[in-house]
């Protein structure tokens, strides 16, 4: 693993993290914190549970007000009625009055693309999940895994300038969550989203990440900043794995 000044330094930056801070009445829980995402790339945030890695998200996309900094995209302060961001939650947040295919198009729906762009968008992410036979299912017929696809796919199909991930497979179990991590991974190669990724499991911060932030605990900084360049498909037994997982889990402990 390089230093990150080295490995980034030639890439265009999408996201420009200047001093950002922010309190909740006299609770700090973001602290000057200063970092870019880079176009294309696949960025993991790792930290205690509790740090404010969420606060962190909801601060970008100006759900939350900051409390002083600044955030950029495309050198322009963050705008969601002009950038197109999306944003997984950690829980699935598939309409339960729609079918799989319509949950997937209504952010087509609500940007207003034009149907034939939107029905080409629909059948390219329903096949990269593999929910053509579920099209038209409903989210109270499917399982969790698949609700989680179908909030995936919908995330993809606007194709967006930044797509923000809250720990969206948490309450998966392994088996099911290394699946969904490898779709995942096929997806924004294939897209070439940039995707923020925040989790408090190391291992999958390692598995998926280019490049990993670490945070403090709360009120968070950023403890070091990692350039993941472990080859892909990767090999969680492998040494080399095993061995950024264990540097990574020495950075977060708490003592």
């Amino acid at each position: 693993m390089a230093d990150s000044e080295v490995d980034t330094r030639q890439r265009e930056i999408l996201v420009r993290v200047r001093d950002l801070t922010k309190r909740f009445d006299d609770l700090l829980v973001l602290d000057n914190i200063s970092f870019n995402v880079y176009r294309h790339e696949f960025l993991c945030i790792v930290g205690p549970t509790g740090c404010g890695k969420t606060t962190f998200l909801n601060s970008l996309t100006r759900l939350y007000d900051i409390t002083s900094g600044e955030i950029l995209l495309d050198n322009e302060p963050v705008d969601l009625r002009k950038h197109n961001i999306s944003y997984v939650f950690q829980e699935a947040s598939a309409m339960p009055w729609l079918t799989v295919e319509d949950n997937i198009r209504f952010g087509l729906k609500i940007r207003k693309f034009s149907k034939d762009v939107a029905d080409a968008r629909v059948e390219d992410v329903i096949k990269l999940v593999n929910l053509q036979k579920f099209r038209n299912y409903y989210p109270a017929q499917l399982s969790i895994g698949m609700l989680q696809r179908v909030v995936i796919a919908r995330a993809f199909a606007t194709n967006p300038t930044l797509l923000l991930m809250d720990e969206p497979y948490g309450q998966l179990d392994i088996e099911l969550r290394y699946m969904l991590e490898d779709e995942l991974i096929a997806i924004w190669e294939k897209t070439r989203a940039t995707v923020v990724f925040i989790t408090h499991n190391i291992e999958e911060a390692v598995y998926l990440g280019q490049r990993i932030l670490v945070l403090t605990n709360k009120p968070a900084t950023i403890k070091r900043e990692i350039v993941n360049d472990l080859p892909r498909p990767r090999n969680i037994a492998d040494h080399k794995f095993v061995e950024l997982r264990e540097t990574v889990t020495q950075l977060i402990k708490w003592w």
